[in-house]
């Protein structure tokens, strides 16, 4: 692939033909593509990272909980890539894609290439990454990253194709980073196939970023500016479909504040020589989850997406577009839904697009983009955010105490599970750092790296829990959210700069309800007392199962500051319910 616009054109021409793409007639160079329904998202169960050692790699944690990871021999790997890789691209053509992760030729740009018998990889890569001849020009002697994938279906004489190619039952997705090596087979989804992505950007990024001095991360990175027209910059780590997008590219409700995107989903962040950490986006392109974003939502998202974009497993409506649930409030009368077959809402009980349907579109689109979203030295990052979806017990918002709480915080984010892989929604799992799918290397090194690059740090980030799903006893959300969030990121950030005052809570420093900034939400928060309370009880239950976890589940590689950590936030629990006990008396 040479990246160029006539190459893109031939190539989604060809897509049309072969009927994987469906041009939408209303929109400008936009096109829908409906995967096979056993090819709708992450095969977690199936990727492996491969080392000498297991030890060096993720230690495996209870199922019922979600592996942080799953280890391979390199044995193995060879007998898994002998079986299935010999003859697979049959009958198919294959495309050899050269792409930069990172400006070319950015000090901090990654170089891979990917070969591919999948067209549909073709196009989508050249959207989510700078493909093209010039990344030859500046790949050099330097080393890159050998990306090899397959749908894993040969094109034999007088077998039919399939529209979606792909091979279920046989996925497998392998990561090798001492060689610098990707694996994929069977599969076409974007997150198993698209191997820019989670697999070089984190998997083999973070272990990389370990080896030389940084970091990779599951992050947005975005640019607030406040009413003195002074420009900071965040990153944020929460697990997929948790509203990283739309706190990236959020339209702030607080006169004087303006947002800019520099990456919805990967952060690569380095400190500078004058120990700054900052931050680049890897990535050229967005791989939005669909349903829920809206004009309300998410305006910034909605002005992005309806040109030069793949959605994939969304309704095709009867005017050439498409609709998913949470797009508008009316529903269509009918449309065709993503598996093809016609849907109304009165007589279809299940959903017209994926829970997991996308959009795969430009950076360049995007209405807010930073003016140095290109920069090839990064962004410096002032604050960090993680987050998760947390029913009950976790405050809106708090700010680590110390870098190492900052690291325990990370270490112990938990949330419910999402649609972007293969788990039942509503279980809560433990996703360090937003991380859980994505480590490229053992979880307590990762730990101790972290905590060694803070430490080495002259301009450490303050950083913060936030928690936009709290619910109240009527099971409604009790925070607004979306525009309202920058709300937090006020008080975030006035915290970074030192200039606003918290309470000190079991969890770390919290606001109170008179020091963040909700006037014209005072109907929407009746109790907002109860979205920044932090019960003990609650904590302590979490404080008993951390401990199971971090025992049972990462083991003796786990650093002794984060056993430090939990200890140290247990004894302010028990002296914050001493507290309780006493007002409790003496209100009686």
């Amino acid at each position: 692939m040479d990246g160029s616009l006539a190459e893109d054109k031939k190539l989604k021409a060809m897509l049309v033909n072969a009927g994987v793409l469906i041009p939408l007639k209303k929109y400008n160079n936009c096109f829908l593509a409906r995967t096979d329904p056993k090819d709708v998202a992450r095969t977690e169960g199936r990727t492996f990272l491969c080392s000498e050692k297991k030890r060096d790699s993720i230690p495996c944690v209870d199922t019922a909980q979600g592996k942080l990871g799953n280890w391979m021999s390199p044995v193995e790997l060879e007998e898994n890539v002998s079986k299935l890789f010999p003859g697979c691209m049959q009958g198919r053509t294959m495309y050899m894609i050269p792409f930069s992760m990172g400006p070319i030729g950015s000090p901090l740009a990654k170089i891979g290439i990917e070969l591919t018998d999948s067209a549909y990889v073709a196009v989508s890569m050249r959207i989510m990454t700078r493909v093209g001849t010039r990344v030859l020009q500046v790949l050099g002697e330097d080393e890159f990253v050998k990306c090899l994938h397959s749908v894993g279906v040969p094109l034999l004489p007088g077998v039919p194709d399939t529209a979606w190619p792909c091979n279920p039952e046989k996925v497998l997705v392998a990561h090798r980073s001492d060689k610098l090596q990707i694996f994929s087979f069977g599969s076409g989804y974007g997150g198993n196939s698209l191997l820019g992505k989670k697999c070089l950007a984190l998997r083999l990024g973070s272990a990389m970023a370990r080896k030389e001095g940084w970091l990779a991360e599951h992050m947005l990175i975005t640019g607030v500016t406040g009413p003195d027209g002074v420009k900071k910059y965040i990153t944020a780590a929460f697990p997929s479909a948790c509203g990283k997008t739309n706190l990236a590219m959020m339209s702030p409700k607080l006169p004087g504040y303006e947002v800019t995107v520099v990456g919805d989903d990967i952060a690569w962040l380095r400190p500078d020589c004058n120990g700054q950490l900052r931050a680049i986006n890897p990535e050229n392109g967005f791989f939005g989850v669909a349903p829920g974003t809206s004009m309300a939502s998410n305006p910034i998202a909605m002005g992005t997406i309806f040109r030069d974009t793949i959605f994939s497993n969304v309704a095709l409506t009867d005017d050439g577009g498409v609709w998913w649930e949470g797009m508008t409030k009316q529903k269509p009368r009918r449309c065709t839904d993503w598996r093809g077959k016609p849907w109304t809402p009165t007589k279809c009980s299940t959903p017209a697009a994926h829970p997991n349907s996308r959009f795969c579109s430009p950076l360049v689109n995007c209405p807010s983009l930073d003016e140095e979203w290109q920069d090839p030295l990064g962004v410096p990052i002032s604050a960090i955010l993680f987050g998760g979806r947390r029913p009950t017990g976790v405050p809106l918002v708090y700010q680590a105490v110390s870098w190492e709480h900052a690291v325990f915080m990370g270490a112990t984010v938990k949330s419910e599970a999402t649609a972007a892989a293969e788990h039942r929604g509503k279980v809560i799992m433990h996703d360090p750092f937003s991380m859980r799918p994505f480590f490229g290397y053992n979880f307590g090194d990762y730990l101790r790296h972290w905590i060694q690059l803070g430490r080495s740090l002259k301009k450490r980030p303050a950083v913060f829990m936030v928690n936009w799903f709290r619910r109240g006893d009527d099971g409604g959300l009790l925070w607004p959210g979306f525009g309202d969030n920058i709300r937090v990121l006020e008080w975030v950030l006035g915290r970074a700069d030192g200039t606003v005052p918290a309470s000190g809570r079991p969890v770390g420093w919290v606001p109170q309800k008179t020091e963040m900034n909700c006037n014209g939400l005072e109907e929407e928060l009746p109790d907002m007392s109860q979205l920044l309370s932090s019960p003990t009880t609650f904590w302590r239950e979490e404080v008993e199962e951390i401990r199971e976890y971090f025992t049972t589940q990462v083991g003796d590689s786990l650093p002794k500051e984060m056993w430090e950590q939990l200890e140290l936030m247990e004894k302010r629990i028990e002296l914050f319910a001493e507290e309780e006990e006493e007002e409790e008396v003496d209100n009686y």
